[in-house]
């Protein structure tokens, strides 16, 4: 963790908790982020809960963890009402499962180092936007996975159908947060905006 000279995060530094059962992977995320951000580590799904506070503003989330999956970690987040960010740093192919899981981003590993920063750098930034922009670009990313499917039957299904309207609704709430946007996010949402229209 980063922080003053005490070793205590300062104010000004959002939080990121790294979460993976591979310890060495976990540590080494955290020295990549430890320049900009106050970092904790916690090697299992249970610490990571122990963990869990409104200190956190970003989660980086192994899915596939022995005893207290990711997915397990990422529902107490939501059911506590928590106001971080979560990105799933995983091996698992997306599926349609990925729907329903409140997360806001998706790596696939093995991921680099200036992917991870970027990742961070981005969730600190969204996580200031309105809910409606946060819920856009959760679903938009679910959008993108789901249409780089192989199966055919993934964007012909009643939930990719159901994920679609949900992106239609969100879409039509943003016009009035537009304007608060930096120039890269802006260039990420008018891009998907852009091909939904195509």
């Amino acid at each position: 963790m980063t922080g003053d000279e005490t070793g205590e995060p300062t104010a000004s530094e959002p939080t990121v908790l790294v979460v993976d059962d591979e310890e060495g992977l976990a540590d080494l995320y955290a020295i990549w982020l430890r320049e900009e951000y106050a970092v904790e580590t916690a090697y299992d799904g249970e610490a990571a809960i122990d963990a869990l506070d409104e200190n956190v503003d970003v989660v980086l989330l192994d899915r596939q963890m022995p005893g207290v999956s990711g997915d397990d970690v990422l529902e107490t987040i939501r059911e506590r009402g928590l106001d971080c960010r979560v990105a799933m740093v995983t091996a698992v192919e997306p599926e349609l499962d990925i729907v329903d899981l409140g997360f806001d981003d998706y790596l696939r590993k093995p991921v680099d180092r200036d992917t991870l920063r970027e990742t961070v750098d981005r969730l600190v930034r969204r996580s200031a936007y309105d809910d409606t922009v946060q819920r856009y670009f959760a679903a938009a990313r679910k959008h993108a996975l789901l249409t780089e499917s192989n199966d055919p039957t993934v964007t012909e299904s009643a939930e990719f159908e159901t994920l679609e309207q949900r992106l239609d609704d969100l879409r039509g709430r943003l016009d009035d947060v537009t304007e608060d946007f930096d120039e890269d996010d802006y260039e990420v949402l008018f891009r998907r905006l852009s091909a939904d229209d195509e």
